[in-house]
């Protein structure tokens, strides 16, 4: 169920907040709300269902495992557990396809049969967002960051709360574990208004722009022959143009119905394509992508703390897991790769004396090298 759709806009959303705001008892809200968020993503295909069930139930047990042990070794073998679920899910049903359709192209190639079976698996709606939402809060119980969810219910209402289900932001437990418990028991008009707001910009984002480039933009694209070199810069400007006014155009929504609901969410997007440099645009462009990203990846691996060279390793593995994280496709690959060169070119110059050092130049460097990408 998309948040443009007349289904959502006329029928889920107002029972949906009128049964949030009617019920008083704070276990019933919650009830309520994981309910309707199932109704939600099974509007899609109910059958998918519960894959999102079994990833919420693995994740909160082991999490409370991992909260209940003392000894290093045990709490270590639940978080592996959690993790291999999870990335599991993930690679089976996002990329066994490509991985295997890519096996066969090369055995082929080198003048052997296909060697992989191919099947016919159908891509869970969301699955990257929940899974990288129930793996966060799993490594922050683990790292001692957070504490576990009070109970089962505030745990599966955080992983199917509908407004960041789909599409995002990634909501961590961190910024939103107090919120579910101390659930406000009246929206204020302060709140209802900057809900709106954001709903209604974000609406705008969506229907009257990004949905009006689609069209010229996706003609272009499925052209079987170029078609000079103005029409192709129209084109990915176009591109460039309707994936942010989408995706930013989605993030108000989420923003704008979490308020709703009396809920803050964390932003998303700051105006990215004003960014001054490749860094600056990744702390702009997908925030809780990128700061999901820098957390468990990039810190992971080292961060910065071990030199430049290794910095720029780090940077350029943690783009191109960022690049696969986004689809199942060499396309994807390549585009992480990319990114990650831009940033370990931005690391390796930072205060050398070819580096942009005015605004102006930098913001029109990073837009075309986004544009490009």
């Amino acid at each position: 169920m998309l948040f443009n759709s007349d289904a959502f806009l006329f029928l889920f959303l107002p029972l949906t907040l009128a049964g949030w705001w009617w019920w008083r008892s704070p276990a019933l809200r919650l009830t309520w709300i994981t309910l309707a968020s199932y109704v939600f993503y099974g509007w899609w295909n109910w059958r998918f269902l519960p894959l999102m069930i079994a990833s919420t139930t693995v994740d909160y047990v082991a999490s409370a495992r991992i909260a209940a042990e003392t000894d290093r070794a045990p709490r270590r073998r639940w978080l592996v557990g959690a993790l291999s679920f999870n990335l599991g899910l993930l690679a089976f049903f996002k990329y066994y396809g490509w991985l295997a359709a890519s096996v066969n192209s090369a055995t082929v190639a080198m003048g052997g049969g296909a060697v992989a079976p191919i099947l016919n698996i159908i891509l869970p709606i969301g699955i990257s967002f929940y899974t990288f939402n129930s793996m966060s809060y799993t490594i922050d119980v683990y790292r001692g960051l957070i504490r576990p969810a009070a109970s089962a219910l505030h745990y599966a209402a955080f992983v199917a709360l509908f407004p960041h289900l789909i599409a995002g932001p990634i909501v961590r437990y961190a910024e939103i574990g107090a919120q579910l418990n101390a659930l406000k028991r009246r929206l204020s008009a302060d709140e209802a208004s900057l809900g709106i707001q954001f709903f209604v910009v974000g609406l705008a984002k969506k229907v009257l722009i990004a949905d009006q480039l689609a069209g010229p933009v996706n003609l272009f694209f499925a052209m079987p022959h170029p078609a000079g070199l103005l029409n192709s810069w129209l084109a990915a400007l176009g591109y460039t143009f309707q994936l942010y006014f989408d995706f930013s155009g989605y993030s108000d929504m989420a923003v704008g119905l979490a308020h709703l609901m009396g809920f803050q969410f964390p932003q998303n997007f700051n105006s990215p394509y004003k960014a001054h440099n490749i860094a600056d645009f990744w702390r702009r462009w997908h925030m809780s992508l990128s700061r999901w990203l820098r957390d468990y990846l990039f810190i992971s691996l080292g961060g910065s703390r071990e030199g430049r060279a290794r910095t720029i390793r780090n940077v350029i593995v943690t783009m191109f897991l960022g690049g696969l994280w986004h689809g199942a496709n060499w396309t994807f690959v390549a585009w992480g790769l990319y990114h990650g060169v831009l940033l370990g070119v931005h690391a390796a110059s930072r205060g050398r004396w070819w580096a942009p050092k005015a605004l102006w130049p930098g913001r029109v460097l990073t837009f075309m090298a986004v544009t490009v990408g």
